[in-house]
């Protein structure tokens, strides 16, 4: 039996089957994403989703669902099942008697005497969706039909019944090929062996997203119907449906999918699925390699939260520096503007020089990483000398950050009417610690080997006044930790918050160790969790320890209460810099505690955040790389003190 596994009791319960979500995805940026039960539940599911070049490579569905009906005896049983309103028909999930995943997904169905097992898988570098059916048992003639349910729209978007839509097919080998808007890609649907299209236009009204109700959002959309694919089925016969953005060869896709098979990553225990969700988090696409923030809905490439993901997925997973450079040097194309010009994430080019350093950590050649990103680091650097449009630099030699109506920092959520919960203008407690970080080491590696003397000299200096000003500008006495921000007019936020970590832990920090250890007691007495670093402390007026209700409310408790796994890498960091071995095993016990949430959100990954209130329910992207990036990150940690 497969380590992600679940039993018919189990699937046959909408109220439990319909929370776990199935997510597989390709590093040419398509992926498959629906529930156990294979309905869709989100404006963000489907069973093809790519990438669509004419549009900026924005993800989009073209192919929503398909569902499968067995014949005998002139009996038809759906095993589909969709929603509308109250109602949910067809009911195919109680036949549903098992599923499991490892390198595919697997879905087992039982009617009557009929045995049907149906397993997907996406191509690894091709948008491109293979399904497999498998007739494991019959004793009556057995016929199968393919019913696909068209979308063509953008993840973010419903659609509805139009007079635009192209609804014409094209015959080709083996399917059809159908292309419902200008601009977008065909989709091909082809099948293994030969079969009956039986053309029966339709659109299907109303079908109903219940999370997207759940969560205050338009939930019904319509979607076309062009006919379907119907072919008789032996005892122990296996057809292959292919769904392409390219026409392929029929006779060829039982031995492609036996070869994707081989080369997929297992999911056999907790570190193999956090090693398969990290490789589906790195998109090749266009000769350039980017980092997904997390799926279903996360952006590409975002230079903030590749700065934090990067090292946990590649070096200090599987030691990929290829990958990790390849990478770093596509940021740098693609974010110039937002590196050395102005940025509404302050903090992101900071963070920027963070890669270098685990690129020196990891490599052990400081010399060669200078050579590679020095000139990098520097203008980055420079940059901040000369002042940005959102951020300058002081005469106390600290950053002050602000623009009018933007939430610079990580703490981005914005209110309904547009405004940022957490705006947190001024000057920013991590923002500066950073900058403090960043100072002092491009000061270092420049010293010894680079040219720059007046470089040098300019870290030195700033550096020297960040470290005379930090702690008496932050230190907040009343509640023993440091403010969170300083804003106009000196005013302290002394708000119990986990940005403060990165005073404690980085190699190059503005405090002494016993402000640091103070900072460790504050953040594990008021903010640590079973499931992450809370947000904010529960002594907060403002916390919200539930991040459930409408978007407003949500909003409201995204950066107030929800608690973030990824907040536990500087938290452990901190712990390991100063305790070192001996924080090995509550390490452990911090990250290995995941295990139990891989079969309760998105299947085989983590969540990207977690009530902050017990028990600590997940919510947000099923699949989180900042999550998953920060765990395999401590687990080498922890490796490496072993």
């Amino acid at each position: 039996m497969a380590y992600l596994n679940f039993n018919k009791e189990d699937l046959v319960n909408l109220e439990y089957s319909l929370k776990r979500e199935l997510i597989l995805c390709n590093r040419a940026g398509a992926y498959i994403n629906t529930t156990a039960v294979c309905c869709n539940t989100r404006k963000y599911h489907g069973l093809l989703v790519v990438p669509v070049p004419k549009f900026g490579n924005s993800r989009y569905v073209l192919l929503s669902a398909l569902d499968e009906t067995l014949i005998q005896h002139e009996r038809e049983f759906n095993l589909g099942i969709h929603k509308y309103g109250e109602v949910f028909e067809p009911r195919g999930h109680k036949y549903i008697c098992g599923l499991e995943e490892d390198k595919d997904i697997t879905i087992t169905y039982r009617v009557g005497g009929i045995i049907l097992e149906k397993s997907m898988m996406l191509v690894a570098d091709q948008d491109r969706i293979l399904i497999k059916y498998k007739l494991v048992d019959c004793h009556s003639d057995t016929v199968l039909r393919l019913k696909p349910y068209l979308a063509f729209r953008s993840i973010h978007t419903l659609t509805r019944a139009n007079g635009e839509a192209n609804t014409r097919y094209v015959q080709i080998e083996n399917g059809c090929s159908f292309k419902m808007y200008e601009d977008f890609p065909d989709l091909n649907l082809q099948l293994s062996k030969s079969c009956e299209w039986v053309a029966n236009p339709d659109w299907y009204y109303n079908i109903e997203y219940m999370d997207e109700a759940r969560r205050g959002f338009p939930c019904r959309e319509d979607l076309f119907v062009p006919g379907f694919f119907e072919m008789p089925i032996r005892k122990g016969e296996t057809i292959i449906l292919s769904a392409s953005t390219v026409p392929v060869k029929p006779e060829s896709m039982k031995t492609e999918y036996a070869s994707e098979l081989r080369k997929a990553p297992s999911r056999h225990d907790y570190e193999s699925c956090l090693k398969a969700a990290a490789d589906e988090f790195i998109i090749a696409r266009d000769g350039r390699t980017l980092v997904a923030s997390g799926f279903s809905w996360m952006g590409v490439g975002i230079l903030r939260d590749s700065c934090i993901i990067l090292p946990g997925l590649t070096i200090y997973n599987n030691g990929d520096v290829k990958t990790y450079e390849k990478v770093m040097s596509d940021l740098v194309d693609s974010h110039a503007n937002e590196m050395f010009v102005t940025s509404d994430h302050v903090d992101a080019p900071l963070r920027f020089i963070t890669l270098i350093q685990n690129h020196v950590d990891f490599l052990k050649n400081p010399k060669r990483s200078w050579k590679l990103y020095g000139d990098t680091a520097r203008r980055i650097l420079q940059s901040y000398f000369n002042g940005r449009e959102e951020v300058h630099a002081d005469a106390n030699g600290l950053l002050w950050a602000q623009k009018p109506g933007i939430a610079l920092t990580w703490m981005d959520a914005y209110s309904s009417d547009g405004k940022p919960v957490t705006e947190r203008a001024g000057y920013q407690v991590e923002t500066n610690c950073l900058w403090y970080n960043a100072l002092r080491f491009s000061a270092e590696m420049e010293g010894k080997y680079g040219t720059d003397e007046d470089f040098v000299r300019q870290c030195n200096d700033f550096g020297s006044r960040v470290k005379q000003n930090f702690l008496p500008m932050f230190w907040y006495e009343r509640y023993g930790h440091l403010a969170d921000v300083i804003g106009p007019n000196g005013v302290a936020d002394g708000s119990t918050r986990p940005n403060q970590l990165y005073a404690c832990c980085y190699d190059y920090s503005p405090v002494d160790e016993e402000t640091q250890a103070a900072i460790l007691a504050a953040v594990k007495s008021d903010l640590l969790t079973a499931r992450g670093v809370r947000t904010l402390s529960p002594k907060n007026p403002l916390y919200k320890g539930v991040y459930e209700g409408d978007q407003s409310e949500r909003d409201l408790a995204f950066h107030n209460g929800t608690a973030r796994v990824w907040l536990l890498g500087p938290y452990i960091s901190a712990n390991f810099k100063l305790r070192g071995k001996s924080f090995v095993h509550r390490a452990e016990e911090l990250v290995d505690a995941f295990e139990e949430d891989l079969k309760i959100h998105g299947v085989g990954s983590v969540a990207e955040l977690y009530d902050g209130n017990p028990p600590h329910n997940p919510h947000g992207a099923i699949s989180s790389a900042t999550a998953v990036a920060v765990i395999l990150r401590v687990k080498y940690q922890i490796n490496q003190y072993k």
